[in-house]
């Protein structure tokens, strides 16, 4: 009965969470803009005195791969890497786009059907202006257009829009909503990936032997990271 620990940093926010056999022990959450650096560690350690599990007998750690916030990024992997090092456990990593189109799956609401009846599924995370991280998946998580950063428009989802209603989610879809006005596009307000799920899709990958190379491994940044300037006094 392996027991996993997720950490989501991905976003503004952060969040960490133990897993039993794909079961969600416990789950802390913060979503003070930028309290990955500050919270993160805290959180696993209130994590394991809550539950009472021992650090040592975890077998694993999952974490949230990107695309999305670079700082946010960088801090998740550098402290599951750092703990599977530690520990030695393997590391299992999930696309934070996937794991957000999972969420709103299992979600307990009805789907509307579009001509080819199925909906799809269009998480956005925000990447700066009028641009976002997506990608396009259906209900069984088979993902239809692979993640990519896109400038959105007018025209950006027709091709899809035309035959599939498509539900659009995350930080990145309230930008859009003004742009994106087909009838078939329906947006959700207030999903965020969280580590509570984050488990869950783990803990697959912990059955299949889908661990990543714990010195390789690096975030899904899907773009170079731009500095910005500092403002003037």
């Amino acid at each position: 009965m392996p027991v996993l620990l997720s950490l989501e940093t991905s976003t503004t926010g952060c969040s960490a969470a133990l897993h039993k056999d794909g079961k969600l022990l416990a789950n802390l959450e913060s979503h003070i803009p930028q309290s990955a650096s500050s919270k993160l560690a805290v959180m696993i350690d209130q994590l394991f005195k809550t539950t009472g599990i021992v650090p040592a007998t975890i077998k694993g750690v999952v974490v949230s791969a990107g695309p999305g916030s670079y700082t946010g990024l960088r801090i998740g992997v550098a402290t599951a890497k750092g703990l599977c090092f530690a520990l030695d456990v393997p590391l299992l990593s999930v696309n934070t786009l996937e794991l957000m189109t999972y969420q709103v799956i299992s979600s307990p609401f009805p789907l509307e059907r579009g001509a080819e009846g199925e909906a799809l599924f269009c998480p956005m995370l925000d990447a700066r202006r009028m641009e976002v991280y997506c990608l396009i998946a259906d209900q069984k998580l088979n993902v239809l257009e692979q993640t990519n950063a896109k400038v959105i428009d007018e025209l950006s989802f027709d091709t899809w829009l035309e035959k599939n209603v498509i539900y659009f989610f995350g930080n990145g879809a309230a930008k859009c909503k003004s742009m994106i006005t087909h009838k078939n596009a329906i947006f959700i307000e207030e999903i965020t990936p969280s580590a509570s799920r984050l488990g869950e899709l783990g803990y697959k990958k912990f059955q299949l032997n889908q661990a990543e190379d714990v010195s390789s491994f690096e975030p899904f940044y899907l773009k170079d990271f731009v500095a910005k300037k500092p403002k003037s006094t």
